[in-house]
């Protein structure tokens, strides 16, 4: 196995990983809520040959649109000046890996702070597979789901609004890539933003996401 730089900033959290045969080697995970763009390079700097790695892992969110492109534009940076390849994963599957490895392999549910105050849901099989679409949700709509494993930033709200579960307060964490199968895996950088832009053109249609 390739000795592995991975990257999560598309959260309130930003992490940074090496991992060597899925074994973690050294990392950090920091809960900033903003200044991704100044943590990210010195966390990574601060590791084991300032993170040189054979390849890159970069979490494509969906999460905040800054922090996510901010760590996409490091992560191809750095692969371009390495000269290695860099490959994107989905940041709610690695929470969802997270919450298997902490309680088992069981269906959850994910649940991550979204913007507008909605909520980004997604739910998983017991094997780590997406078992339905990725949404942004209100509140009251998402707690509906009855799936009794809830993992992510909004894991406990989610429980207690309805009042029955088990909630795993969870942020995508770098560390943890190493958890993470390689059909998780894609070479397609494109954020996953998970909601359309805010912007709007004129008309009234909604601007595409920024490439």
């Amino acid at each position: 196995m390739a000795l592995t730089l991975a990257i999560d900033s598309a959260s309130e959290a930003c992490s940074v990983a090496l991992i060597d045969g899925g074994q973690l080697v050294a990392g950090t995970i920091r809960q900033l809520g903003r200044g991704h763009a100044e943590a990210l390079v010195p966390m990574i700097a601060a590791l084991p040959g300032k993170g040189r790695a054979d390849r890159i892992l970069i979490g494509l969110g969906p999460g905040s649109f800054t922090g996510t492109r901010i760590g996409l534009a490091a992560a191809r940076a750095l692969g371009l000046a390495w000269g290695v390849p860099v490959l994107g994963f989905p940041s709610l599957a690695l929470v969802a890996a997270q919450a298997r490895a902490a309680a088992g392999a069981q269906a959850v549910l994910v649940a991550m702070t979204g913007g507008h105050g909605e909520w980004f849901v997604e739910p998983f099989d017991a094997a780590g597979h997406s078992a339905g679409p990725l949404a942004a949700l209100r509140p009251e709509v998402a707690a509906a789901d009855p799936t009794a494993l809830v993992a992510g930033s909004q894991a406990e709200a989610l429980v207690a609004r309805r009042g029955h579960g088990e909630a795993l307060a969870l942020w995508p964490d770098a560390r943890m890539a190493g958890l993470l199968g390689e059909e998780h895996c894609t070479a397609a950088l494109a954020p996953i933003y998970g909601r359309p832009p805010d912007a709007r053109l004129p008309g009234g249609l909604p601007a595409p996401a920024p490439a």
